[in-house]
């Protein structure tokens, strides 16, 4: 859904989420086959899998459709079975979601009449002048994206038209004083448009229009702006953390749920702008196949990460203390692979592989970068240079003018 804020899950409780999760890991055949016709926005449409909604597990949902789409194996003939299906399927309805459901002898022997009736029913939402919920912001959705021309148009650009990204906008803001007193740090201005809107038209450039934003500080106030100016273009899914700082890794933990469980996807800060060709970090990433890699560039600051000859991540060092932190500390003083470290400014600007939700150990409130230096030990973290390109820490007010100086 375009531009909107809605709350795709309506209400699902916390043991249905973890439900979900463990139905994702044991899917049917039947199941995989449909999986196989829906994901990575084949049909032009996001689907989720084993997804929570009210009191219900739907087995694929669109939230730009408003559509559900369930497999039903031989218990749905019981006739018990068929009348709670029948109140269950007339409850979603009520929610403005429209259901077609298949049984498992279709999907196996017929998947290309499947997809063809699946296709007639995108048609018919799209046609249809009623597709919001009752539950819906009040922010109506086109029946179709439309995307700008953008830099998606040759070389890997393609490998990122179907990705979802989150911005971390929950900052406290207290280097961004005295903004931050009275606004969030992300809706601060840099020549007309809020940094928020900054990062949002950044990755739309690249064809990125699923963006989670979580929101801490005056909350209410990010909800408002993402309302008034219509996503800016994308579709904003909310991640709500009012009643916590949970910092970086925190966030991303908070937001598993929103983010596709099948495929790579990437995370901004808010404060960070920068110009770095997105298309070629996917391009590195899809080389060299790491769990994790970000930008970096060699420009000055007072904590760096260390990389080996092949830009793996070893380590963390802050320059003003001394203190280390990482991998490398594992080696000998007198090997030499320690003395070959080189030290690179990290840019805030990640592409994940989803794996990474499996093996995140930290809880609560933690940076997502105890996590990096958590795992590289073990995984194949990786960093891509781009010196030279645009980057600008906006945590601070004065960095508004250096920031205005270099984006228009």
């Amino acid at each position: 859904m375009k531009g909107a804020i809605k709350d795709m899950h309506f209400g699902a409780s916390h043991l249905l989420f973890k439900r979900a999760e463990e139905l994702r890991k044991f899917q049917t055949h039947e199941e995989l086959v449909m999986w196989g016709l829906l994901k990575g926005n084949q049909l032009g449409y996001r689907f989720r899998r084993q997804h929570p909604l009210l009191f219900y597990i739907a087995d694929f949902y669109s939230h730009q459709l408003n559509l559900i789409i369930e497999i039903d194996g031989s218990i749905h003939n019981k006739e018990d079975v068929k009348i709670n299906d029948e109140l269950r399927q007339k409850e979603i309805e009520n929610l403005g979601i429209a259901v077609i459901r298949f049984n498992n002898k279709e999907v196996k022997n017929n998947p290309e009449l499947i997809l063809e009736e699946i296709n007639k029913k995108i048609e018919e939402l799209k046609k249809s002048s009623v597709q919001n919920s009752p539950l819906d912001s009040g922010v109506e959705e086109p029946s179709e994206r439309l995307l700008p021309s953008s830099p998606l148009d040759s070389g890997a650009g393609g490998l990122l038209t179907s990705l979802q990204a989150i911005i971390f906008s929950a900052g406290l803001g207290t280097r961004f004083k005295p903004w931050t007193d009275l606004h969030p740090k992300a809706l601060a201005i840099v020549n007309g448009k809020s940094l928020l809107q900054r990062n949002i038209e950044y990755l739309l450039q690249y064809g990125i229009t699923d963006v989670v934003v979580n929101i801490h500080h005056f909350p209410d106030q990010m909800v408002e702006a993402v309302k008034k100016n219509n996503g800016w273009g994308s579709n904003v899914m909310i991640s709500d953390e009012s009643n916590e700082v949970l910092e970086t890794g925190g966030g991303l933990v908070k937001a598993r749920y929103l983010l596709d469980d099948d495929q790579p996807f990437i995370s901004l800060n808010v404060d960070i702008l920068t110009n770095l060709d997105l298309n070629k970090l996917m391009a590195f990433h899809h080389l060299h196949k790491p769990l994790v890699t970000f930008g970096v560039t060699s420009r000055k600051s007072s904590r760096v990460l260390l990389f080996d000859v092949n830009n793996r991540l070893c380590g963390w060092r802050n320059l003003q203390t001394g203190e280390e932190k990482g991998p490398h500390l594992q080696f000998a003083e007198n090997d030499e692979r320690k003395n070959q470290l080189v030290e690179k400014a990290y840019s805030c600007v990640v592409i994940y592989e989803p794996e990474i939700f499996d093996l995140v150990k930290q809880t609560g409130k933690f940076s997502i970068m105890d996590t990096y230096l958590d795992l590289a030990a073990d995984h194949v973290i990786l960093g891509y240079d781009h010196t030279g390109d645009l980057l600008v820490d906006v945590g601070k007010p004065e960095s508004v003018a250096i920031a205005e100086a270099l984006f228009a």
